[in-house]
């Protein structure tokens, strides 16, 4: 199907969507196009919107504290595999907002606080996604940072800012050639995103050079004939009035045939693409495979936060209580639209850490209780301390669940419920060799118990296969190799947004370039953990960093080294940070990572290339990316705060392209 065989009316109803997941097919004389949530698994509905059961996968905040390319890219080609079971086209992920503040509910749907890891790991799900000949819809552009009146509110974000921090992650993801991207329903900057041209059409298609369409989140556009100017493609859902709105708009002359032609021309564009994919469409793999992959992802996207006297893992012949109700099942994911539910009958932690290792004796009691976020408290917690005390180590599971962590509202606190609190002090009272399960889809203020526990292990929400990855990680199975995607502050007050949410009118960063890690180094604050902090059973000795410059290229190489006798996985991290600069800016910010396997005693050698942009600053005075002259100091390490290797570097360009110092040497 051409574009001069549609009348004006046809490409007029194209521009809207059919109904909640499908493009209009023109009573058949187009293919229809379906498309589903959502980034954890296939979320189809029955048409009494009821959810069908998929395998359910570990959030994205999951994956991204596995800092793994290659499992990213795996979740995908496997949720792939079920959307062509499914016969959907395109699936509505994956999300890529920065994580300005621990309090926004939706947190769990994200990547990272950093561009850098979340642009990667985004690029790398949508590659295999689309590997398979399914569409992808990278979100939510832009400025998406919270819930709290997201249909209202408008992110007020400054230039540089935005070029930085909230930018960066599509610009990477891009690179992998999404077929969809969907606005955001926030207004950024006073202007809805559904109708922001300079945001749609300007910088995404015009300097980031994206072909595809723009489809709207559900229900984000205000004005349909407005949203088709700025570029936006496709309206979801469907929408009684749009076609009114866009008719008589055109009719008095304020949206033109070129308008309407580009629009309509990439929602044709689209299905073309779709169905010459379809040959691509093969499932390869079974469902039981599809869980596996679910158990493998969790377990390297678990975080091991802390682990005194070698309390982990388990020994044969030891005995551990195991409480809390989590560890019945544990929690699938976050709440909303990418609440995934499953057919997967999953056990209890106790019974699956016997099965690990036979030689474990586990015995669980519930002790404490939750139901929805909402109720909390003891069930015969005697009993609990009874087993505790009796047992050589403790297991408590706690954490948020589907109800606190969720799409459309944001959490109020960081703690725990007080009731959990209590019932962790109670049980590390009781045995002191306690280790403390935690789930939540961001970062949770332990600073009421994490000094009377032994060892910490911070699971996100782990989809399906979450019990049996912990109890891999607990017995030893698997050696702990995930690291914080986000800084974990010590309290909610030492963020840089705090309990701050906007007014209704406008949420003002405030903090600007200062988000995550890049706010607490520079503060020089205190944290809990910092950013990609996480413990392994090995231990990890780096060396001999070298830095070569060629043609405005920086080569770096350097070692990693397992010191232990355990085979391991590392993420090694490098980081650049001005030593000076005109403007005000970050000590170090996430440049490359990667996750290396080391057997025992085992050494490999790292490289990577830096370019200009990786030392650049955003000048709103060039509109455009700077490297200034000076002196920069690459660092290399296990996370932001534990940087052994240091080098400094010098960097000379043309002075025609710096600007102008009074009195400079």
């Amino acid at each position: 199907m051409e574009l001069k065989d549609l009348t004006l009316d046809e490409k007029l109803t194209l521009l809207t969507g059919k109904d909640c997941w499908h493009i209009d097919g023109l009573n058949g004389k187009l293919p229809e196009i379906s498309m589903s949530d959502g980034p954890h698994g296939m979320r189809t509905m029955t048409k009494d919107w009821q959810t069908l059961p998929a395998t359910a996968f570990p959030t994205l905040s999951a994956v991204g504290s596995t800092w793994n390319e290659e499992l990213a890219r795996e979740m995908g080609e496997l949720i792939a595999e079920e959307a062509i079971e499914r016969n959907v086209d395109i699936l509505l992920a994956p999300g890529v907002n920065i994580k300005r503040t621990p309090l926004c509910g939706r947190n769990f749907e994200y990547f990272s606080e950093d561009p850098c890891l979340a642009g990667e790991l985004g690029k790398a799900y949508i590659e295999g996604v689309q590997a398979k000949g399914i569409g992808t819809s990278l979100k939510h552009f832009a400025a998406n940072n919270r819930e709290y009146d997201r249909l209202y509110q408008s992110s007020e974000v400054d230039e540089r800012t935005l070029r930085e921090i909230y930018f960066p992650a599509f610009e990477r993801a891009l690179q992998a050639d999404p077929w969809t991207v969907m606005c955001s329903y926030n207004l950024v900057n006073g202007v809805y995103a559904s109708e922001h041209k300079k945001l749609l059409n300007d910088i995404l298609r015009g300097q980031f050079g994206f072909k595809g369409l723009i489809v709207s989140d559900w229900e984000a556009v205000v004005n349909r004939a407005k949203a088709l100017k700025a570029s936006l493609d496709l309206q979801m859902p469907d929408n009684a009035q749009s076609f009114t709105v866009l008719k008589e708009a055109y009719a008095r002359g304020y949206i033109t045939d070129e308008e309407i032609d580009a629009s309509v021309s990439r929602i044709l564009d689209l299905i073309n693409k779709t169905q010459a994919n379809k040959r691509k469409r093969v499932v390869t793999h079974t469902k039981e495979e599809r869980h596996a992959a679910a158990v493998k992802i969790a377990a390297e996207g678990a975080v091991l936060l802390k682990n005194e006297n070698g309390v982990l893992p388990f020994k044969s012949g030891e005995r551990v209580y195991v409480g809390g109700k989590y560890a019945e099942q544990g929690v699938l994911g976050g709440g909303g639209s990418s609440y995934v539910t499953c057919e997967y009958k999953r056990k209890n932690l106790s019974d699956l850490i016997m099965e690990e290792n036979p030689a474990v004796t586990a015995e669980y009691h519930q002790g404490y209780f939750c139901d929805e976020g909402a109720r909390h408290g003891f069930y015969n917690v005697r009993k609990s301390i009874a087993l505790a005390e009796q047992a050589d180590k403790a297991v408590v599971v706690v954490g948020f669940d589907e109800h606190t962590d969720c799409e459309g509202t944001d959490r109020t606190t960081l703690k725990l419920s007080p009731i959990a609190v209590d019932f962790i002090l109670k049980i590390a009272r009781a045995n002191p060799r306690t280790v403390v399960v935690v789930y939540g889809g961001s970062a949770v203020d332990m600073s009421d118990w994490i000094g009377e526990v032994s060892a910490v292990l911070y699971v996100n929400f782990n989809g399906e296969g979450g019990n049996e990855a912990i109890a891999k990680l607990l017995t030893g199975s698997e050696n702990p190799s995930g690291k914080l995607q986000e800084t974990f502050p010590l309290c909610l007050e030492d963020t840089p947004t705090q309990s701050e949410r906007g007014d209704g009118y406008s949420d003002r960063y405030f903090e600007r370039i200062f988000v995550g890690y890049r706010y607490y180094d520079n503060e020089g604050a205190e944290v809990l953990f910092p950013f990609g902090h996480g413990l392994s059973y090995s231990s990890f000795e780096y060396g001999n960093l070298n830095v070569q410059e060629k043609n405005g290229q920086y080569a770096l190489s350097f070692t990693v080294k397992n010191t232990s006798a355990v085979d391991g996985k590392e993420i090694w991290q490098v980081y650049t940070g001005a030593k000076r600069s005109l403007v005000e800016r970050p000590p170090r910010e996430l440049k490359a990572f990667g996750k290396v396997f080391l057997k025992a005693g085992e050494q490999k050698t790292i490289a990577v290339t830096l370019t200009l942009r990786d030392f650049a600053y955003w000048s709103t005075a060039i509109d455009g990316w700077r490297t200034e002259n000076g002196k920069y100091t690459v660092s290399v390490g296990g996370s932001s705060r534990d940087l052994p290797l240091r080098k400094e570097i010098s960097i000379c360009l043309p002075q025609d392209e710096q600007p102008s110092q009074r009195d400079q040497a």
